[in-house]
Protein backbone atom coordinates (compact mmCIF):
# COMPACT_ATOMS: atom_id res chain seq x y z
CA UNK A 1 0.00 0.00 0.00
CA UNK A 2 1.38 3.42 -1.03
CA UNK A 3 1.44 5.95 1.79
CA UNK A 4 -0.61 9.07 1.14
CA UNK A 5 1.71 12.10 1.07
CA UNK A 6 1.32 14.65 3.83
CA UNK A 7 -0.12 18.06 2.90
CA UNK A 8 2.17 20.26 0.82
CA UNK A 9 2.59 23.86 2.01
CA UNK A 10 2.93 26.08 -1.02
CA UNK A 11 4.37 29.61 -0.80
CA UNK A 12 3.52 32.00 0.77
CA UNK A 13 2.73 29.67 3.69
CA UNK A 14 4.19 30.80 7.00
CA UNK A 15 7.23 29.08 8.54
CA UNK A 16 8.10 29.70 12.18
CA UNK A 17 11.71 29.26 13.32
CA UNK A 18 12.53 29.09 17.02
CA UNK A 19 16.00 30.58 17.34
CA UNK A 20 17.45 33.65 15.69
CA UNK A 21 21.10 32.68 15.24
CA UNK A 22 23.09 32.03 12.09
CA UNK A 23 21.43 28.69 11.38
CA UNK A 24 18.02 30.35 11.53
CA UNK A 25 19.35 33.10 9.28
CA UNK A 26 20.47 30.63 6.61
CA UNK A 27 17.21 28.65 6.83
CA UNK A 28 15.37 31.93 6.44
CA UNK A 29 17.39 33.00 3.40
CA UNK A 30 16.44 29.79 1.60
CA UNK A 31 12.80 29.99 2.69
CA UNK A 32 12.54 33.58 1.45
CA UNK A 33 14.18 32.64 -1.86
CA UNK A 34 11.48 29.98 -2.24
CA UNK A 35 8.69 32.48 -1.51
CA UNK A 36 7.73 31.63 2.09
CA UNK A 37 6.82 34.04 4.88
CA UNK A 38 9.16 33.53 7.85
CA UNK A 39 8.68 34.49 11.50
CA UNK A 40 11.54 34.18 14.01
CA UNK A 41 11.20 33.75 17.78
CA UNK A 42 14.29 34.80 19.73
CA UNK A 43 14.94 36.85 22.90
CA UNK A 44 17.53 39.07 21.19
CA UNK A 45 16.06 42.04 19.27
CA UNK A 46 17.37 42.34 15.69
CA UNK A 47 18.78 38.81 15.92
CA UNK A 48 20.90 37.46 13.10
CA UNK A 49 17.96 35.57 11.56
CA UNK A 50 15.41 38.35 12.04
CA UNK A 51 17.47 40.63 9.79
CA UNK A 52 16.33 38.55 6.80
CA UNK A 53 12.95 37.36 8.13
CA UNK A 54 9.53 38.96 7.72
CA UNK A 55 8.90 39.26 11.46
CA UNK A 56 10.45 38.53 14.84
CA UNK A 57 8.72 37.69 18.10
CA UNK A 58 11.02 38.79 20.93
CA UNK A 59 10.56 36.14 23.61
CA UNK A 60 12.52 33.56 25.56
CA UNK A 61 12.78 29.93 24.51
CA UNK A 62 10.72 28.75 27.46
CA UNK A 63 7.91 31.29 27.05
CA UNK A 64 4.89 29.06 26.46
CA UNK A 65 2.56 31.95 25.63
CA UNK A 66 4.69 33.35 22.82
CA UNK A 67 5.78 29.99 21.40
CA UNK A 68 2.09 29.05 21.15
CA UNK A 69 1.42 32.44 19.51
CA UNK A 70 4.10 31.59 16.93
CA UNK A 71 2.44 28.23 16.29
CA UNK A 72 -0.96 29.91 15.90
CA UNK A 73 0.20 32.24 13.14
CA UNK A 74 2.44 29.73 11.29
CA UNK A 75 1.67 26.67 9.19
CA UNK A 76 4.73 24.77 10.43
CA UNK A 77 7.44 25.23 13.07
CA UNK A 78 11.09 24.22 13.13
CA UNK A 79 14.02 25.17 15.36
CA UNK A 80 17.68 26.01 14.85
CA UNK A 81 19.17 24.88 18.14
CA UNK A 82 18.42 22.58 21.06
CA UNK A 83 18.09 24.88 24.09
CA UNK A 84 14.31 25.18 23.97
CA UNK A 85 11.69 23.91 26.39
CA UNK A 86 10.82 20.69 24.56
CA UNK A 87 7.77 20.09 26.75
CA UNK A 88 6.09 23.15 25.21
CA UNK A 89 6.62 21.70 21.73
CA UNK A 90 5.28 18.30 22.78
CA UNK A 91 2.13 19.93 24.17
CA UNK A 92 1.63 21.93 20.98
CA UNK A 93 1.99 18.81 18.82
CA UNK A 94 -0.68 17.12 20.94
CA UNK A 95 -2.97 19.99 19.95
CA UNK A 96 -2.29 19.33 16.26
CA UNK A 97 0.42 21.88 15.48
CA UNK A 98 3.07 20.77 12.98
CA UNK A 99 6.62 20.83 14.37
CA UNK A 100 9.60 19.19 12.63
CA UNK A 101 11.68 17.63 14.07
CA UNK A 102 9.32 16.79 16.92
CA UNK A 103 9.45 17.90 20.53
CA UNK A 104 9.94 14.27 21.54
CA UNK A 105 13.10 14.07 19.44
CA UNK A 106 14.36 17.32 20.92
CA UNK A 107 13.75 16.05 24.46
CA UNK A 108 15.80 12.90 23.79
CA UNK A 109 18.63 14.84 22.17
CA UNK A 110 18.82 17.52 24.87
CA UNK A 111 20.02 15.07 27.52
CA UNK A 112 23.25 13.37 26.50
CA UNK A 113 22.73 10.47 28.90
CA UNK A 114 19.27 9.78 27.47
CA UNK A 115 20.65 10.23 23.95
CA UNK A 116 23.49 7.75 24.50
CA UNK A 117 21.19 5.28 26.26
CA UNK A 118 18.82 5.38 23.29
CA UNK A 119 21.70 4.66 20.90
CA UNK A 120 23.12 1.86 23.05
CA UNK A 121 19.68 0.23 23.35
CA UNK A 122 19.51 0.28 19.53
CA UNK A 123 22.85 -1.62 19.39
CA UNK A 124 24.64 1.39 17.87
CA UNK A 125 28.27 1.86 18.85
CA UNK A 126 28.95 4.59 21.39
CA UNK A 127 31.75 5.06 23.90
CA UNK A 128 31.15 3.42 27.30
CA UNK A 129 29.34 5.81 29.64
CA UNK A 130 27.88 5.97 33.14
CA UNK A 131 25.56 8.31 35.05
CA UNK A 132 27.29 10.19 37.87
CA UNK A 133 25.86 11.70 41.04
CA UNK A 134 26.96 12.43 44.62
CA UNK A 135 26.89 8.72 45.53
CA UNK A 136 29.01 7.60 42.56
CA UNK A 137 32.33 6.04 43.51
CA UNK A 138 35.32 7.14 41.41
CA UNK A 139 36.83 3.64 41.33
CA UNK A 140 33.53 2.23 40.09
CA UNK A 141 33.47 4.78 37.23
CA UNK A 142 37.05 3.89 36.26
CA UNK A 143 36.21 0.19 36.38
CA UNK A 144 33.38 0.75 33.87
CA UNK A 145 34.84 3.31 31.46
CA UNK A 146 38.56 3.50 32.27
CA UNK A 147 40.96 6.45 32.39
CA UNK A 148 41.11 9.07 31.07
CA UNK A 149 37.41 9.84 30.72
CA UNK A 150 35.24 12.85 30.00
CA UNK A 151 33.06 14.28 32.76
CA UNK A 152 30.08 15.90 30.99
CA UNK A 153 27.01 17.84 31.87
CA UNK A 154 24.08 15.88 30.45
CA UNK A 155 22.27 19.04 29.41
CA UNK A 156 23.13 22.47 28.12
CA UNK A 157 26.71 21.98 26.90
CA UNK A 158 27.83 22.80 23.36
CA UNK A 159 31.08 23.78 21.63
CA UNK A 160 32.99 22.00 24.39
CA UNK A 161 31.21 23.74 27.27
CA UNK A 162 30.51 21.51 30.27
CA UNK A 163 33.17 18.95 29.30
CA UNK A 164 36.20 18.17 31.49
CA UNK A 165 38.91 15.56 30.93
CA UNK A 166 39.49 13.43 34.03
CA UNK A 167 42.94 11.85 34.34
CA UNK A 168 42.95 10.98 38.04
CA UNK A 169 40.92 11.14 41.26
CA UNK A 170 42.05 14.68 42.04
CA UNK A 171 40.71 15.87 38.66
CA UNK A 172 37.45 14.09 39.35
CA UNK A 173 36.94 15.64 42.77
CA UNK A 174 37.89 19.11 41.54
CA UNK A 175 35.62 19.18 38.47
CA UNK A 176 32.77 17.35 40.18
CA UNK A 177 32.66 20.12 42.79
CA UNK A 178 32.39 22.71 39.99
CA UNK A 179 29.68 20.83 38.06
CA UNK A 180 27.79 19.09 40.87
CA UNK A 181 24.63 21.18 40.42
CA UNK A 182 24.12 19.64 36.95
CA UNK A 183 23.08 16.18 35.80
CA UNK A 184 26.41 14.52 35.03
CA UNK A 185 27.77 11.56 33.14
CA UNK A 186 31.18 10.03 32.55
CA UNK A 187 32.16 8.87 29.08
CA UNK A 188 35.21 6.94 27.94
CA UNK A 189 37.64 9.14 26.03
CA UNK A 190 38.00 7.74 22.52
CA UNK A 191 41.49 7.86 21.05
CA UNK A 192 40.23 8.86 17.63
CA UNK A 193 42.18 9.53 14.48
CA UNK A 194 39.59 11.76 12.80
CA UNK A 195 36.23 13.32 13.54
CA UNK A 196 33.73 12.80 10.75
CA UNK A 197 30.12 13.88 10.33
CA UNK A 198 27.25 13.40 7.93
CA UNK A 199 24.03 15.26 7.22
CA UNK A 200 21.08 12.94 6.63
CA UNK A 201 17.61 14.10 5.59
CA UNK A 202 14.26 12.33 5.90
CA UNK A 203 11.11 13.75 4.30
CA UNK A 204 7.48 13.42 5.32
CA UNK A 205 7.06 10.42 3.01
CA UNK A 206 9.96 8.57 4.65
CA UNK A 207 12.45 9.10 1.83
CA UNK A 208 16.11 9.51 2.84
CA UNK A 209 18.95 11.55 1.36
CA UNK A 210 22.59 11.60 2.46
CA UNK A 211 25.14 14.35 2.02
CA UNK A 212 28.83 13.44 1.61
CA UNK A 213 30.76 12.49 4.72
CA UNK A 214 32.99 15.35 5.88
CA UNK A 215 36.06 15.67 8.11
CA UNK A 216 36.10 18.27 10.89
CA UNK A 217 38.96 20.02 12.67
CA UNK A 218 38.44 21.91 15.93
CA UNK A 219 40.11 24.78 17.77
CA UNK A 220 39.42 24.97 21.53
CA UNK A 221 36.50 22.53 21.07
CA UNK A 222 34.85 24.79 18.44
CA UNK A 223 34.68 23.80 14.78
CA UNK A 224 37.58 25.45 12.93
CA UNK A 225 37.12 24.02 9.44
CA UNK A 226 35.40 21.24 7.51
CA UNK A 227 36.75 19.36 4.51
CA UNK A 228 34.27 17.84 2.08
CA UNK A 229 34.26 15.17 0.96
CA UNK A 230 36.24 13.30 3.60
CA UNK A 231 38.74 10.78 2.30
CA UNK A 232 37.29 7.52 3.64
CA UNK A 233 37.13 4.08 2.09
CA UNK A 234 33.90 2.50 0.87
CA UNK A 235 33.58 0.30 3.98
CA UNK A 236 33.70 3.27 6.37
CA UNK A 237 31.34 5.28 4.16
CA UNK A 238 28.82 2.43 4.11
CA UNK A 239 29.07 1.98 7.90
CA UNK A 240 28.52 5.67 8.61
CA UNK A 241 25.53 5.96 6.28
CA UNK A 242 24.01 2.82 7.77
CA UNK A 243 24.47 4.13 11.32
CA UNK A 244 23.03 7.55 10.40
CA UNK A 245 19.92 5.95 8.90
CA UNK A 246 19.52 3.70 11.95
CA UNK A 247 19.62 6.76 14.22
CA UNK A 248 16.90 8.57 12.29
CA UNK A 249 14.89 5.32 12.21
CA UNK A 250 15.13 5.11 16.00
CA UNK A 251 14.03 8.73 16.32
CA UNK A 252 11.29 8.06 13.73
CA UNK A 253 11.21 11.72 12.79
CA UNK A 254 11.51 14.12 9.88
CA UNK A 255 13.98 16.87 9.09
CA UNK A 256 17.71 17.40 8.64
CA UNK A 257 20.00 15.66 11.15
CA UNK A 258 23.74 15.85 11.66
CA UNK A 259 25.54 12.90 13.21
CA UNK A 260 29.12 13.29 14.45
CA UNK A 261 31.43 10.27 14.56
CA UNK A 262 34.86 9.38 15.88
CA UNK A 263 36.99 7.22 13.56
CA UNK A 264 39.85 5.31 15.21
CA UNK A 265 43.09 4.18 13.59
CA UNK A 266 41.83 0.59 13.40
CA UNK A 267 38.62 1.55 11.58
CA UNK A 268 36.22 1.58 14.54
CA UNK A 269 33.38 4.11 14.24
CA UNK A 270 31.75 5.60 17.36
CA UNK A 271 28.77 7.94 17.42
CA UNK A 272 29.63 11.16 19.21
CA UNK A 273 26.53 13.38 19.09
CA UNK A 274 23.35 14.03 17.13
CA UNK A 275 21.99 17.44 16.15
CA UNK A 276 18.31 17.48 15.02
CA UNK A 277 18.86 20.50 12.74
CA UNK A 278 21.26 21.89 10.13
CA UNK A 279 24.82 21.93 11.43
CA UNK A 280 27.96 24.04 11.22
CA UNK A 281 29.75 21.20 9.42
CA UNK A 282 27.09 21.34 6.69
CA UNK A 283 27.61 24.98 5.70
CA UNK A 284 29.70 23.85 2.72
CA UNK A 285 26.48 22.55 1.10
CA UNK A 286 25.40 26.12 0.24
CA UNK A 287 27.95 26.47 -2.55
CA UNK A 288 29.22 22.93 -3.07
CA UNK A 289 26.00 20.90 -3.35
CA UNK A 290 22.98 21.00 -5.63
CA UNK A 291 20.70 21.49 -2.61
CA UNK A 292 21.96 23.09 0.60
CA UNK A 293 21.13 21.60 4.00
CA UNK A 294 19.01 24.72 4.63
CA UNK A 295 16.93 24.43 1.48
CA UNK A 296 16.56 20.71 2.23
CA UNK A 297 15.00 21.48 5.61
CA UNK A 298 12.59 23.97 4.05
CA UNK A 299 11.61 21.35 1.46
CA UNK A 300 11.00 18.74 4.16
CA UNK A 301 8.91 20.80 6.56
CA UNK A 302 6.73 22.10 3.72
CA UNK A 303 6.12 18.63 2.28
CA UNK A 304 8.17 19.20 -0.88
CA UNK A 305 10.32 16.46 -2.44
CA UNK A 306 13.93 16.05 -1.33
CA UNK A 307 16.53 17.88 -3.37
CA UNK A 308 19.69 16.35 -4.81
CA UNK A 309 22.58 16.06 -2.33
CA UNK A 310 25.16 15.76 -5.11
CA UNK A 311 28.41 17.58 -4.33
CA UNK A 312 29.62 19.37 -7.44
CA UNK A 313 33.07 20.50 -6.23
CA UNK A 314 35.42 19.68 -3.35
CA UNK A 315 35.04 22.33 -0.65
CA UNK A 316 36.58 23.57 2.57
CA UNK A 317 34.48 25.64 4.99
CA UNK A 318 36.23 27.66 7.70
CA UNK A 319 34.61 29.50 10.61
CA UNK A 320 35.31 33.15 11.31
CA UNK A 321 35.71 33.26 15.10
CA UNK A 322 35.89 36.16 17.51
CA UNK A 323 39.13 36.84 19.34
CA UNK A 324 39.76 37.65 22.98
CA UNK A 325 41.03 41.16 22.24
CA UNK A 326 37.67 42.46 21.02
CA UNK A 327 34.45 42.42 23.03
CA UNK A 328 31.01 43.67 22.01
CA UNK A 329 30.93 46.14 19.05
CA UNK A 330 33.32 45.36 16.19
CA UNK A 331 34.29 45.78 12.56
CA UNK A 332 36.01 43.33 10.21
CA UNK A 333 38.96 44.32 8.03
CA UNK A 334 40.52 42.42 5.15
CA UNK A 335 37.27 41.58 3.38
CA UNK A 336 38.36 43.30 0.15
CA UNK A 337 41.53 41.20 -0.03
CA UNK A 338 39.64 37.98 0.70
CA UNK A 339 36.99 38.71 -1.93
CA UNK A 340 39.66 39.20 -4.59
CA UNK A 341 40.07 35.40 -4.58
CA UNK A 342 38.15 33.29 -7.09
CA UNK A 343 35.76 30.56 -5.91
CA UNK A 344 35.68 31.93 -2.35
CA UNK A 345 32.34 32.73 -0.73
CA UNK A 346 31.99 34.89 2.37
CA UNK A 347 29.10 34.69 4.86
CA UNK A 348 28.84 37.16 7.75
CA UNK A 349 26.04 36.66 10.27
CA UNK A 350 25.21 40.26 11.17
CA UNK A 351 25.78 39.76 14.89
CA UNK A 352 25.79 43.00 16.85
CA UNK A 353 28.61 42.06 19.20
CA UNK A 354 31.56 39.69 19.34
CA UNK A 355 33.59 37.86 21.97
CA UNK A 356 36.34 35.26 22.10
CA UNK A 357 35.60 32.23 19.86
CA UNK A 358 32.10 33.46 18.97
CA UNK A 359 31.01 32.37 15.48
CA UNK A 360 30.81 35.58 13.45
CA UNK A 361 30.65 34.08 9.98
CA UNK A 362 32.25 31.54 7.69
CA UNK A 363 33.80 31.24 4.28
CA UNK A 364 33.77 28.42 1.78
CA UNK A 365 36.33 27.70 -0.92
CA UNK A 366 35.67 25.51 -3.96
CA UNK A 367 38.46 23.81 -5.88
CA UNK A 368 39.21 20.71 -7.90
CA UNK A 369 41.61 19.79 -5.08
CA UNK A 370 40.66 19.54 -1.41
CA UNK A 371 44.28 20.35 -0.45
CA UNK A 372 44.24 23.57 -2.50
CA UNK A 373 40.85 24.54 -1.04
CA UNK A 374 42.12 23.98 2.52
CA UNK A 375 45.25 26.07 2.01
CA UNK A 376 43.27 28.89 0.41
CA UNK A 377 40.57 28.88 3.10
CA UNK A 378 43.00 28.97 6.03
CA UNK A 379 45.04 31.77 4.45
CA UNK A 380 41.86 33.77 3.87
CA UNK A 381 40.75 33.37 7.50
CA UNK A 382 44.07 34.85 8.67
CA UNK A 383 43.43 37.96 6.56
CA UNK A 384 40.12 38.73 8.26
CA UNK A 385 40.83 40.88 11.31
CA UNK A 386 38.13 41.62 13.89
CA UNK A 387 38.71 45.05 15.43
CA UNK A 388 36.82 47.24 17.92
CA UNK A 389 34.59 49.96 16.48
Amino acid sequence: MIKKPKKVLNPPSKIGIIGGGQLGRMICIEAKRMGYHVIILDPTPSSSASQVADEQIVASFDDKKYIESLANICDVITYEFEHIDATILIELEAKGYKIYPSGNTLKKIQDKFIQKTMLKDASLQVADFVFINADTDFDMVVNIIGLPFMLKTCQGGYDGKGNCIIKNKNDYEYYYEILKDYRLMGERLIDFERELSIIVARDLNNNYAYYPIVENAHKHSILHFTKSPALVDAKIESKIKSMAKAIVDVLDDYGVFCVEFFLTSNGEVYINEIAPRPHNSGHYTIEACSTSQFEQLVRIITGMPLGSTKQNFPCVMANILGNGSVEKRYSIEGIDEVLSEDDLYLHLYGKGTTKDMKKMGHLSVLSNSIEVAEEKALKAIEKLIIKPM
